[in-house]
């Protein structure tokens, strides 16, 4: 039996019916890890004895009947800016990987409390800002289905690791994209949950308390059921808001019989490749015979494009909390060299990082209408789907400025930020979004063979409805499959 590629789930149960022990299936991904990680470098701070130590003491519980928890037994690594306690927490910035975390991250606590052994951490971009993942202390991490590409960000050593089969189970931050963006480029899933369900205690930028605007944390796994267990594991109100209570509704529907699905495939302001929008399309015709309605120019009733125009100043209004104030002198004086009609990436980062808290609030107040708009769209279709990015993974490129680099998108060349269009469809507005895979890249291109994933897109709260989705074309479409060479 080789355990490297199952659910979570699955290898929970392998566990409990006792087939295989908890140190034994820690000992195996211990081992892949030391015998392939050099290849993907995703895996880049290493916590083995310590795992070692908790693995044999849940086997000791196993035997005396004690096997609690959905991830019991589970081997399982952290994106690297959780705080795990001992480890260093680093964000990917030199100078801080001597640092030792006091305590662990409340979704460490409760990932463990749900049985998880935490035997590392995986690779992050510089400050978590970007879509490919390489940083000064750890190097880059690379894409385990073709290692001259990317294996996206700032998940990247999440998704990378879990396919290429060296962890059961990951977890990821998301405020851009960071967990979609990885699950779409590497061919698992991930989940980014409805704003403030799972309290971001823990993964902070140096050391702060307050949850950060649109930012979100969240699972990502080989299988859609791993992220409901996941999902379970980490949602809930902390402590110190134990007055509040969280009830995620069910599913409408359990089959694709009545849904309603709306489905975008581009956008003026993004293109996307045309393997992803034909993804989408051969998916709408497999909607349509197992009895869904679908549409393809259903959409919410607001401005669209300002909606986005929005998001990128209220985002990058929200990463500002580090800048220090000769550089956001300097922002401010480039955004008032900027015309007003220049809505560029560049342009809307200036304005949003020396935003004055007024234009912040009627930004606000925009978007707070804009997500009325959403929620009387899911009064009438049960999701929408999308992408989440405009191809599939690119190419290493470490060079230069984010906003100065381009991809190539149906032969064109294309600003690789165009694509937080994707992010924020649903990120801005507190939407869940499941990343599950779609499809392959077709041969002939330059990059073929390559996976490519479909953003699901639900309700405030709906994250069962976007999963279970996902469960549903686990089951009838297509499901994870193992990147080949990594046996």
């Amino acid at each position: 039996m080789d355990p490297s590629f199952l659910s979570a789930a699955k290898l929970a149960g392998l566990i409990r019916k006792g087939d295989i022990g908890c140190l034994e299936l820690l000992d195996h991904y211990i081992a892949r890890v030391e015998r392939l990680d050099g290849r993907t470098n995703a895996v880049v701070v290493r916590d083995f004895e310590r795992a070692r130590t908790r693995a044999k003491s849940l086997d000791r519980r196993r035997k005396q009947g004690k096997a609690e928890g959905k991830l019991f037994g589970v081997p399982m690594t952290i994106k690297e800016s959780f705080d795990v306690e001992g480890l260093p927490t680093t964000w990917g910035i030199p100078g801080l990987e001597k640092s030792a975390a006091t305590a662990n991250a409340l979704m460490v606590e409760r990932l463990q409390a749900a049985g998880a052994v935490v035997f590392g951490k995986t690779n992050v971009p510089l400050m978590l800002a970007d879509w490919q993942t390489f940083n000064a202390i750890y190097g880059t991490t690379n894409n385990p289905w073709d290692l001259s590409l990317g294996a996206g960000g700032s998940s990247g050593g999440s998704a990378a690791a879990l396919a290429a089969g060296l962890t059961g189970f990951e977890t990821g931050s998301d405020i851009g994209a960071s967990i979609r963006n990885p699950a779409h480029y590497c061919g698992v899933y991930g989940h980014k949950p409805t704003y403030g369900i799972c309290p971001q205690t823990g993964h902070s930028f140096r050391g702060s308390i307050a949850a950060a605007d649109i930012a979100v944390v969240g699972p990502l796994a080989r299988s859609a059921e791993d992220l409901a267990i996941g999902l379970d594991a980490m949602a809930g109100p902390e402590a110190i808001d134990a007055g509040l209570q969280l009830r995620l509704p069910a599913p409408r529907l359990r089959t694709y019989a009545g849904m309603k699905i709306a489905i975008m495939t581009e956008h003026p302001l993004c293109d996307v490749d045309d393997d992803i929008k034909g993804g989408l399309q051969t998916l709408a015709t497999h909607l349509k015979a197992e009895g869904a309605k679908v549409s393809f120019t259903a959409r919410p009733d607001y401005d669209i494009a300002l909606g986005h125009q929005l998001y990128i100043e209220l985002l990058r209004a929200t990463t500002s909390m580090g800048t220090d104030d000769p550089t956001m002198d300097n922002w401010a004086a480039e955004a008032a060299r900027l015309p007003a009609e220049d809505t560029g990436y560049y342009a809307l980062m200036a304005r949003g990082i020396s935003l004055r808290h007024r234009d912040f609030l009627r930004g606000h107040e925009l978007r707070e209408r804009m997500r009325r708009a959403w929620f009387e769209f899911f009064r009438k279709w049960d999701v929408l789907l999308c992408p989440i990015a405009s191809s599939t993974a690119m190419p290493h490129n470490p060079h230069g400025n984010r906003w100065d680099r381009t991809i190539t998108v149906n032969e064109r060349e294309q600003p690789v930020t165009d694509q937080m269009f994707w992010a924020g469809l649903s990120c801005f507005f507190g939407l869940p979004g499941t990343v599950a895979p779609l499809g392959m890249s077709q041969p002939g291109e330059t990059h073929a063979g390559l996976p490519f994933g479909v953003q699901i897109v639900g309700p405030q709260y709906g994250d069962r409805t976007t999963i279970h989705f996902a469960r549903l074309m686990e089951k009838s479409w297509r499901s994870f499959s193992p990147p080949p060479g990594w046996e």
